[in-house]
């Protein structure tokens, strides 16, 4: 919608596996305005083979479809060198998207005070063990990983992103957050535009 002037009720939504068919999922509500229509794909189908065969025109996926990873013709991506698009869009807006989170029940975390910041903690470990993994690997060229200049993309993501390249904790992310939430209250996600403060526990909003 900022970038290109894209409103979500100008085209159609389909949800579906993406080269497997996929059982329509109604554990989760699926919150839209009335004029967005969203429905499940067809039994039986999935949205990989629909885009190949020209029965929807565009997918949105975190992994690549079936038929990319086979150089289908019929195939492409939106932005071809979607790696300079993506840096370049970091460095104007210093947004980088996130992709997942971590949700815990709040009866747990009456249960157990302190148990947030324990899980935050573990998470960050994690992610600390993997870096320090990786720039001792610069030492022996990453050989370990079998992938041809891996090193010098390690350094040129370090150029860009920061030392700290995958923050955690919501100083670091603040800007992204923000954004996450206005798209949300803009596009009808939500009912109302929420701050940070209202979907974080108070004991985090310090990291």
């Amino acid at each position: 919608m900022e970038e290109f002037g894209f409103k979500p009720e100008t085209c159609r939504w389909l949800i579906g596996g993406l080269d497997w068919p996929l059982k329509p999922i109604d554990f989760v509500p699926r919150k839209h305005p009335a004029n967005v229509k969203v429905t499940d794909v067809a039994s039986g189908k999935d949205l990989g083979a629909m885009l190949d065969a020209g029965e929807i025109d565009a997918l949105i996926s975190a992994d690549p479809p079936k038929c990319m990873l086979e150089h289908s013709p019929r195939v492409r991506r939106l932005f071809p060198d979607y790696v300079k698009v993506e840096r370049d869009y970091y460095k104007r807006t210093g947004i980088f998207p996130i992709m997942h989170t971590v949700v815990m029940r709040r009866e747990l975390l009456k249960e157990h005070p302190g148990v947030a910041e324990a899980v935050y903690k573990g998470f960050c470990d994690a992610k600390k063990a993997a870096e320090d993994r990786y720039r001792f690997g610069l030492i022996f060229n990453n050989m370990d990983t079998m992938f041809p200049w891996f090193s010098q993309l390690f350094e040129e993501d370090i150029s860009v992103l920061g030392e700290d390249w995958w923050p955690y904790g919501i100083r670091a992310n603040r800007k992204t957050l923000e954004s996450v939430l206005r798209y949300h209250a803009e596009q009808g996600i939500t009912d109302r535009h929420f701050n940070i403060e209202d979907v974080f526990v108070p004991e985090l909003l310090v990291s």
